[in-house]
Formats: structure tokens, sequence, C-alpha cells
């Protein structure tokens, strides 16, 4: 029998993550538990051993000698435990292997397709049975409610503002463009629009709700433009607003992964503007907790920012 100084698993995982963040409070956060809590565990799996595992100083936690031998040890057993967790996820049915996910447009239209296809491969090579993605697509707004609902288990959103209440992490960085039809004027232009120009100019853009008007909007705003006009066309979607610049209606600005092809065929010319970057993050949100609910959502969350699209740039979860 296993003498009563083994640690529990969840034991030495948070000394795992202490030794991966450096500090007693980044271990909580990732674990979603409060510093003092991981402090208090800490000392009793100290106590527990016979030994000290942390230095603990205002700069954060370092592991003492005996820490790092602990923490070598026992990241072979959480390699066995993952193993073990693998497996016996494997004995359940195929309802419980069902995912709700909520995303933002763009996201769900040029993201999730190979999110979803590399989840497969790494569930298959596991020997898993893949897990059924039931997707709804929205606005950031809607992506934000359904989560906060318990509609979704995980959403995804473009949206800068971060909901209060929920957990979150940026999977990766989206590149936006201004873009118009070929026949409009700026297509022909020499010098790049200016960031007052476009803040005056009514645009095509996403309803009220919509992570790529919200971007817009707020990257706008914090680079000094007093007042923005007010939209000449409001859309739900964005292949109708691709559509609407295209035809002339007014300028606007999108993601680069949502009018790649367009820019290909010559439909849409690309505008600079000076002094605005164009860029914004991409965003995973679920209820609680430091990281995603163990199992698909946490895959989910981890290939979403490690699979990179044309356009953007990964972020670590």
């Amino acid at each position: 029998m296993l003498s009563p100084r083994i640690p529990e698993l969840s034991a030495l995982e948070m000394l795992a993550s202490v030794d991966e963040l450096g500090s007693l409070s980044a271990a909580g956060k990732h674990l979603g538990l409060s510093q003092q809590a991981v402090s208090s565990r800490m000392r009793s799996l100290e106590s527990q051993i016979g030994s000290a595992l942390l230095t603990r100083t205002p700069r954060g936690s370092t592991l003492t000698e005996a820490g790092v031998l602990v923490a070598g040890w026992a990241a072979e057993v959480l390699a066995a435990a993952e193993r073990l967790d693998a497996g016996i996820a494997s004995l359940r049915s195929d309802a419980a292997r069902q995912l709700k996910v909520a995303a933002s447009q763009t996201i769900a239209e040029h993201l999730v397709p190979l999110w979803l296809v590399a989840l497969r491969r790494q569930q298959e090579s596991l020997g898993l049975t893949p897990t059924v993605v039931e997707l709804t697509v929205g606005n950031s707004e809607s992506t934000v409610a359904m989560v906060r609902s318990g509609q979704a288990t995980l959403g995804f959103i473009e949206s800068p503002h971060l909901p209060p209440g929920l957990s979150a992490a940026a999977v990766q960085d989206d590149d936006m463009v201004l873009v118009v039809a070929p026949e409009h004027p700026w297509a022909r232009r020499r010098t790049p629009v200016t960031t007052r120009e476009l803040a005056a100019t009514a645009l095509v853009t996403r309803e009220h709700g919509s992570g790529t008007r919200d971007v817009l909007e707020h990257l706008l705003t914090t680079a000094g433009a007093e007042a923005l006009a007010e939209p000449l066309v409001e859309l739900s979607t964005t292949a109708a607003v691709r559509s609407a610049i295209a035809a002339g209606t007014a300028p606007g600005v999108l993601s680069a992964l949502a009018v790649r092809d367009d820019l290909a065929l010559h439909r849409l010319v690309v505008v600079p503007v000076r002094g605005l970057p164009l860029r914004r993050t991409l965003t995973a949100l679920w209820q609680t907790g430091g990281s995603p609910p163990l199992g698909p959502a946490r895959d989910l969350t981890a290939i979403a920012a490690s699979v990179l699209p044309i356009s953007g740039t990964r972020r670590k979860v």
C-alpha cells in the first residue's frame, strides 16, 4: 500500500504550476484559486512530505532543491494521470462528449472549422471518440450571453470589451483592413487615409454588438477621434457588408480573413490607414476557473491558440 506521504494529484498539479509560472498568485490564477488557498495547500504539501519545497520572496516563489526533485518525479505521475484521464474519457458515451460552442461570425466562418479538424485529429490519435461540437454563430454580444447563461460551454469573441464575471484568454491576434470597391476614389489615392478622415466617413458596418464594429470604434476613439460619423449602412452579416462595399456603397473595415477571396479576385481594394494599427485580439470565454473546463473545451481552446490562420498571430493560453 502507498504511504501517507503520497500527495494528491491536485497538490502535485499545484506544485508544477508554481514551478512553471514562478509565483503562488500566478499559479492560483491559472488554477482558478486564490493566492491564499494555493499558499495554504503548498504548506500542507510541505508538511506531508516533510521537506521545504518553496523559497518565498517578494518577487515570487522558486523551488528548493527538494522541490525540484519532487516536481520532476511529479511530472511523470501527472503525465500518467493525464493518460488515465484520456482513457476514462474514451469509455464515456457519445452523449458525454458533446461540446456547445458559440462564436462571432468571422471566427465561426474562418477559424472554427480549422480548430475542429485539429481537435478531431488529436482525439483520433489518442483513440478517443471525436467530440460532437454544436456551434452557434452570432455576434460578440450574443456569444457572451450564451456563455453567461450556460447555453454554451465555450465562446469566442472579437470585441475588445471583455465581459465581467466570465473567464477569458486571448487566443490569436487578427488583422483588419480598410477596403473599398475598385471604383471608389480611395482606391486610387497615393497617400494613406488618416485616422481623422476615417472617423469622419460614413462607413458600411456591422450592427451594434458586433466585435468588428466595437473594435473599430474602440481603435478610433483610442487614437483620439473626437466624434465618429454615423454608419451609412448597418448590416447583420459580414457577407452583406462585403457585398455592400464591393457594390460601391461606402468603405468598410473588416477582418483580412473575411475579405481574402475578394482581394484575390480584385472585387475589393485595401486602403492603408496612417497611424492606426488595425489589429484586434480574439478571445475565448468560459464561465469560471483559471482554465477552460477540462476535456474538449480546454483542448479546443489550446488548439485555437496554436492553429495559425493565413492572417493572424498566435497567443499563448
